[in-house]
């Protein structure tokens, strides 16, 4: 029995459902300058920047667009310098979780005299931060109720986590509604990523966690559910289930007290940042071949999620495995860099020189990563 020692505290409020946006007014202070943060524009087509607008009418906004789907310290830079020059005093953030994660990080960053990458890298701890609200339009991070954040250094192709409780959104709004104009690979995309984090708090090994076993397998088949109902993806209640259902997957409460391994996240970054690959596709590449080679270490808690997820009779971690390449495959996910339209060659030489680079190398963990495993995990699933 693994004795479970945690602190949990989750202070972000949740609005959520199809008049959620009916909120916003009241969760904001009636003297606030806002920084009204945003991705490449999409918002503004598809209406939600006219509802938001309309339920700030009379507010005193100043407004940033252009966060990239991998938010770069240098355009991060320039929304920070921007909230300072006009002594904003309130992100909202209105969009996925690039979105709430570049507002993170200018809320730490605004209040913070040095280098922002010090955020990023935890040179700095981050103390304090200017209020931050989400209004999120793409279901996959649960960045908008914890206190996590990737950003990316495009001058030296670094992509690093930071976690700053400050910077947990004070409040986010949940519209299901929002998710009618979403491209389906970016449905594709938030479902597996939320499928992967709910794994990287699960496949580990037992412990005895009935509690946190029970909820991470509830939401894993949910979304195997969601998956396999694809082609209902434009039906209300298939919306609102998947962003529920990858908000629950990272808002913390899966993995309190457990042993976690965020090992499959560590290496994919790498894909994003040497070739832009999309991060749920990233992971969905990674993750089999990184199961396969710690299937040892994870036999056990694979060969649950295969009883209780994937309803598999005497199911092996091998047989639990190919299932969950064959539903990445159902969604039309890639689960190999040659299902993709990068054609190189030294993918996985260079894969494996950018994790020696950032540290990465050799993650250790209770699968005892080392960089032979990590080497084999990155040639099988890149070499051409």
């Amino acid at each position: 029995m693994h004795p479970f020692e945690f602190t949990y505290h989750n202070p972000t409020q949740i609005h959520f459902g199809r008049d959620s946006f009916g909120q916003l007014a009241a969760l904001i202070p009636p003297a606030a300058k806002l920084l009204l943060l945003y991705g490449g524009g999409s918002i503004r087509s598809n209406g939600i920047y006219d509802q938001v607008s309309h339920a700030l009418a009379g507010r005193d906004i100043v407004e940033f667009g252009g966060v990239e789907a991998n938010p770069t310290l240098e355009t991060l830079a320039r929304a920070v310098a921007l909230v300072r020059a006009e002594r904003c005093d309130f992100i909202l953030a209105v969009g996925g979780g690039s979105v709430c994660d570049g507002a993170k990080f200018i809320a730490a960053a605004a209040l913070y005299d040095g280098d922002g990458w010090d955020i990023v890298s935890g040179k700095h701890v981050v103390e304090c931060a200017l209020p931050v609200g989400v209004v999120l339009t793409l279901p996959a991070t649960g960045s908008e109720s914890n206190a996590g954040a990737v950003v990316t250094r495009a001058a030296t192709q670094e992509k690093k986590v930071f976690f700053a409780p400050p910077t947990r959104p004070r409040f986010a709004i949940l519209n299901p509604q929002v998710m009618a104009s979403l491209p389906d690979r970016q449905l594709e995309n938030g479902l597996v990523d939320a499928f992967v984090h709910v794994c990287e708090q699960y496949l580990t090994y037992p412990v005895g966690a009935l509690v946190q076993d029970g909820y991470a397998e509830a939401i894993l088949r949910a979304l195997k559910a969601l998956g396999e109902s694809f082609a209902r993806r434009r039906d209300p209640d298939w919306q609102q289930n998947l962003m529920w259902a990858a908000n629950q997957a990272l808002c913390g409460i899966v993995g309190v007290g457990v042993p976690l391994d965020w090992a499959t996240h560590r290496m994919a970054v790498e894909l994003t940042a040497l070739y832009g690959i999309d991060h749920g596709r990233t992971l969905s590449i990674i993750q089999p071949w990184l199961l396969r080679e710690t299937i040892d270490a994870k036999r056990a808690k694979l060969e649950q999620l295969g009883r209780r997820v994937f309803d598999l009779a005497d199911a092996s971690a091998e047989d639990s495995i190919a299932a969950i390449e064959a539903f990445y495959r159902g969604l039309g996910m890639p689960v190999h860099l040659s299902d993709t339209d990068v054609a190189d060659a030294d993918a996985a030489d260079r894969v494996m020189q950018a994790l020696r680079a950032h540290g990465n190398a050799a993650l250790g963990g209770h699968a005892a990563l080392d960089e032979a495993k990590t080497w084999r995990i990155i040639r099988a699933a890149c070499s051409r």
